[in-house]
C-alpha cells in the first residue's frame, strides 16, 4: 500500500528526553480533549496522570514542525511486533500532511524490520481514517477503543 504525502512544511522527528514530559502531557490533554469528552470519559487530572504513569522516552519521538515543538509519538515493543502507543499532534496543524507523513516514516520503519503494529483508537476518531488509509484493519472493537493492525508490507 502506498500513501502521497503532501506537506509543504519542514518537519522532523527526535528523541524524546524526560525533561520533554511535561510539554508532550499538555499536548495530550488538549488534543484528546473533544473525543474523551464526546465519550463521557474527559478528567482534566487523570488525562494528565496516565501519560505521566506511563511514559516511556526510550521509544518516544518528540515532532517538531518549522523547528518548534509539535507533538510526539511513542512505538514500542509489544508482543509480535510493535505498539503505536500514543501519536499526539497539535490541533492546527492536524489535516495538512504532517502527520500521515510522520506515521509514513514510522511504518517505512517497521515494515523493514517485518514488524505488526498494533494501536488502539478512541470509538469516533478522526485519527481512525488516517491509520485506515495506511493499511491498518479494526481487530476488535468495544465502547470506548477501536484496536487495529497492520501487517508488514514487504519492502521492494
Amino acid at each position: 500500500m502506498s500513501v502521497r504525502v503532501h506537506t509543504t512544511q519542514s518537519w522532523s522527528l527526535r528523541p524524546a528526553t524526560p525533561g520533554d514530559l511535561e510539554s508532550i502531557v499538555e499536548i495530550r490533554a488538549v488534543v484528546m480533549r473533544p473525543d474523551l469528552v464526546r465519550l463521557g470519559r474527559f478528567d482534566e487530572h487523570r488525562v494528565r496522570r496516565r501519560l505521566r504513569d506511563s511514559y516511556l522516552p526510550e521509544y518516544t519521538s518528540v515532532i517538531s514542525v518549522e523547528g518548534r515543538f509539535s507533538g510526539s509519538v511513542t512505538l514500542r515493543p509489544f508482543e509480535d511486533g510493535l505498539c503505536l502507543e500514543s501519536f499526539f499532534l497539535a490541533e492546527e496543524l492536524q489535516g495538512r500532511g504532517i502527520g500521515s507523513a510522520v506515521l509514513s516514516t514510522l511504518l517505512a520503519r517497521a515494515d523493514a524490520e517485518g514488524a505488526v503494529v498494533r494501536l488502539n483508537v478512541l470509538q469516533g476518531s478522526s485519527a481512525r481514517r488516517l491509520y485506515e488509509r495506511h493499511g491498518f484493519t479494526v481487530e476488535r472493537e468495544d465502547p470506548v477503543d477501536v484496536f487495529m493492525v497492520r501487517r508488514p508490507v514487504p519492502t521492494a
